[in-house]
């Protein structure tokens, strides 16, 4: 069972569940599909892209669940980053834990992620 995970703000998120569904952060539906990460890319999204932002949540998605709306498709460097073209069906998440900051600023990530 692979998992790709989504780094999305708290408040956003509550709003989805809400809703039922996730539909996307702003950038998302800007881009037209929502971004995901693999456990292996996700410490450097969240540098990247959440430097010092706090009150986020790691959300896990049972890749498997996504069927052909999860695409696998080349972003930074090269990489084949996971996009899913429609909304997130809440059934699909394993999980969705604080993505708390340490003291230098830095997100923590739950055990075994990111993996060594």
């Amino acid at each position: 069972m692979p998992l790709v995970y989504k780094i999305c703000p708290r408040g956003l998120w509550r709003e989805a569940e809400a809703a039922g569904r996730f539909t996307g952060a702003p950038i998302d539906r800007q881009d037209g599909f929502i971004h995901f990460s693999t456990a292996a890319q996700v410490a450097e999204t969240a540098a990247r892209h959440f430097a010092g932002q706090a009150d986020l949540l790691l959300i896990a998605v049972e890749a498997d669940t996504l069927g052909a709306a999860l695409r696998f498709e080349p972003s930074r460097g090269g990489d084949l980053f996971p996009h899913l073209y429609g909304a997130l069906p809440l059934e699909a998440v394993i999980s969705a834990e604080p993505l708390p900051l340490d003291a230098d600023g830095r997100h923590v990530f739950p055990a075994g992620l990111p993996p060594a």
